[in-house]
């Protein structure tokens, strides 16, 4: 399936940045977008209706360059809302800042979320703090392929009401100040320059990515993702907390964890797997003694002792290797790394450990 390039852009009360933007993409020969969305105010929305679409200045400008119009009607602008769903007037109070906020992060992770499209992110217009949070959603969700830019705009023509794109041909209009210089749009310089930003979606769990998230959950999922790997075991709650986050894990196999890591502790070499058909006891006697620490001497302990009475064998050590290293992943994303039980060395030699210092590990 092919590609389909889109244009999302953030606009205020100046929604001429999308054809500045657009004749700047053309001019240095990129690629057009297929489809534009905008996300603004009340009165933004107005204003682009009105200039945009009612009077024509969008297919003004592909008509003077002889370009296809891409998908865009009244459709494609989009008001942000407040926490209430009523359409925001401006931002002026910190819950207006909020709605502001999940509203263009939502927009960028749905937009983001769909395979067959490369987003643009365009930050020339609307208010300071809305092309922030658009940067800023793009870094949280933005693919390689994504990109985020802003439109640069000769000084004289910046803002101008008149100004909508450098015409291919002499139009004269007037400087928008006290001296009322004549200007010609045929002459006005207008660029595209691109911002580079750091992608932080690999830090996102598949919650995030594939539900409805606000902003600031957003953010503190990628903040945890790449924070300082550090564990902290209680035995009393029976739970794992890394990276913040609670790892819930059985008896049998917080009991294996734990063993692996106090084995590290006291400076012991990491266990190997045991053979098939050849069990080890002394790996047996010392997961009992963690077992038994957290589950206590009754209450389903028979089960375990069963399976351990001739040593620890292959099948319940990969058993547990595996099933606690799933949930480590299902619960971290991909802040499980520094956590999950690797191996280190080469066969028949590999043995098995948690990748972490003593001083990333505290016990409750």
């Amino acid at each position: 399936m092919t590609v389909k390039s889109v244009l999302l852009a953030v606009t205020g009360l100046t929604p001429q940045v999308i054809t500045e933007t657009l004749y700047a993409l053309h001019q240095q020969g990129q690629v057009m977008p297929e489809q534009i969305h905008i996300l603004t105010t009340s009165e933004g929305y107005q204003r682009a209706k009105l200039t945009l679409i009612n009077d024509g200045w969008l297919k003004r400008f592909y008509d003077d360059y002889r370009l296809a119009m891409p998908s865009f009607t009244e459709q494609h602008i989009h008001v942000l809302q407040q926490v209430q769903g009523e359409p925001l007037m401006d931002i002026r109070t910190e819950a207006d800042n909020q709605a502001m906020a999940d509203g263009i992060t939502e927009w960028i992770r749905t937009l983001t979320a769909d395979p067959d499209i490369t987003l643009h992110v365009s930050i020339a217009g609307g208010r300071k703090t809305m092309s922030f949070y658009a940067g800023y959603a793009l870094s949280l969700y933005g693919r390689a392929h994504d990109r985020l830019s802003h439109v640069l705009v000769a000084a004289d023509y910046e803002a101008h009401p008149q100004f909508y794109y450098p015409t291919p041909y002499s139009n004269v209009i007037y400087g928008n100040d006290a001296t009322r210089k004549p200007l010609d749009t045929l002459n006005a310089e207008v660029m595209i320059a691109d911002i580079p930003f750091v992608r932080l979606r690999h830090g996102l769990d598949a919650g995030l990515l594939e539900g409805k998230s606000s902003f600031s959950q957003s953010v503190a999922k990628a903040q945890q993702a790449l924070g300082s790997a550090f564990l902290s075991v209680n035995l009393i709650n029976r739970v794992l907390i890394a990276h913040e986050m609670a790892v819930k894990l059985s008896p049998a196999d917080l009991a294996f964890y734990v063993w692996l890591i106090k084995r590290q502790t006291l400076a012991v070499l990491p266990p190997t797997c045991p053979n098939e058909g050849v069990p080890e006891l002394s790996y047996a006697e010392e997961y009992l003694k963690e077992y038994r620490l957290i589950n206590g001497e009754l209450g389903g302990t028979d089960r375990t002792i069963k399976a351990l009475a001739e040593g620890m064998s292959k099948t319940f050590f990969e058993q547990r290797k595996s099933r606690i290293n799933k949930l480590l992943k299902q619960t971290l994303a991909q802040a499980a790394a520094a956590y999950l039980i690797s191996p280190v060395g080469k066969r028949p030699q590999t043995r098995y450990q948690i990748m972490l210092k003593t001083d990333q590990i505290e016990y409750l």
